[in-house]
């Protein structure tokens, strides 16, 4: 053989040698692109599962907050509730006070200035009360709500309306709307309907 012909298939051989390991290069960059692009798909979901965490997180340090500035606005309507309901049997002893002077009209004037002491004193303190926001309940005429009545007995009542207010034991109170102590009340009970007699 000649050195030519030995050169060209050197030569052949080098070529198919680079063509094998071109090809060999091309497969594993294929390979390392196939798992670059598994990877990155992973990583996308990471990344979304990490985001949807977050916006969950998100919503639930909002609800938390939320919940919290409702108990605080609870807490500061109806912080004086206990107060309140301390205060209460001494307005139904100025109230008493009252009444029971009013009856006594020819006692004196020892009495009617004493009277007139008290109902100032308890019309100050009745202000006062209304200042944070307790009303006073009196329902005498109005139909029985039991949310915030407290039935003591039913009596006919001809003229009122049946399950209807006829009179008050003990006035009520709200503090913001929310019933500190229900007012305890006679109520009016429905006329009997004559007996008809289903046996004739």
């Amino acid at each position: 053989m000649s050195t030519d012909e030995n050169r060209n298939e050197q030569v052949e051989d080098e070529l198919k040698e680079a063509t094998e390991a071109a090809a060999e290069e091309a497969q594993a960059d294929d390979e390392v692109v196939e798992s670059e692009d598994s990877e990155v798909e992973a990583l996308r979901a990471q990344v979304k599962e990490a985001q949807e965490q977050m916006l969950r997180s998100q919503a639930e340090m909002q609800n938390v907050r939320r919940r919290a500035e409702i108990d605080v606005e609870k807490a500061h309507k109806f912080a004086l509730e206990k107060f309140v309901k301390e205060l209460l049997p001494v307005a139904d002893s100025l109230e008493k006070a009252v009444e029971s002077t009013e009856a006594n009209e020819n006692t004196g004037e020892l009495v009617a200035s004493i009277r007139e002491g008290v109902e100032m004193t308890l019309s100050l303190f009745m202000n006062s009360l209304e200042k944070f926001n307790v009303e006073q309940l009196n329902p005498v005429g109005e139909p029985f709500d039991p949310q915030q009545h407290e039935a003591m007995s039913m009596v006919p009542a001809p003229d009122a309306e049946p399950n209807s207010v006829v009179a008050v034991v003990q006035k009520g109170y709200l503090l913001n709307g929310r019933v500190v102590r229900p007012a305890m009340v006679v109520v009016a009970k429905a006329e009997e309907s004559p007996k008809i007699d289903e046996q004739a």
